[in-house]
């Protein structure tokens, strides 16, 4: 009898639980996003400004990375932070967030030595903490 309860307490499914936070934290700021973004544009300027190869090659390295955690900074914003009272008061919020994300992505910052490209995502960014910001105030 014990090693029949054994064998049905074996093949009961295993609960996962999944947070951007061990807690989670509660911790949200658009901060995080706009830091990594002007790394991406100090690393395009000095991409411009440097002719050796390994640095160049370097750069494109370090500045795809932080393209990346943009774009987890941004989404972890979007999809945690913000709620649906947020996109009610501000209807332009959905979009402003998709066109921040593809500028970090492949076809903006990602992929892009322009540091103009640099430039856009943080301009867009700035959009996003103006609003982040406003909703903090109004809690």
């Amino acid at each position: 009898m014990r090693l029949l309860s054994r064998i049905r307490s074996l093949r009961r499914p295993l609960l996962e639980a999944t947070a951007h936070c061990d807690l989670p934290c509660g911790v949200y700021d658009p901060a995080q996003a706009r830091i990594e973004a002007e790394s991406i544009k100090a690393i395009q300027e000095k991409y411009q400004a440097n002719e050796d190869p390994e640095f160049r090659t370097r750069a494109l390295l370090i500045k795809e990375q932080r393209a990346e955690l943009v774009k987890h900074h941004l989404w972890v914003l979007w999809t945690d932070y913000f709620k649906p009272p947020h996109f009610e008061k501000y209807p332009e919020l959905h979009d402003l967030f998709n066109r921040a994300t593809k500028a970090a992505g492949a076809a903006g910052a990602k992929g892009s030595m322009d540091p103009a490209k640099g430039q856009e995502l943080l301009d867009l960014i700035a959009q996003i903490d103006k609003i982040f910001w406003e909703t903090k105030q109004a809690a």
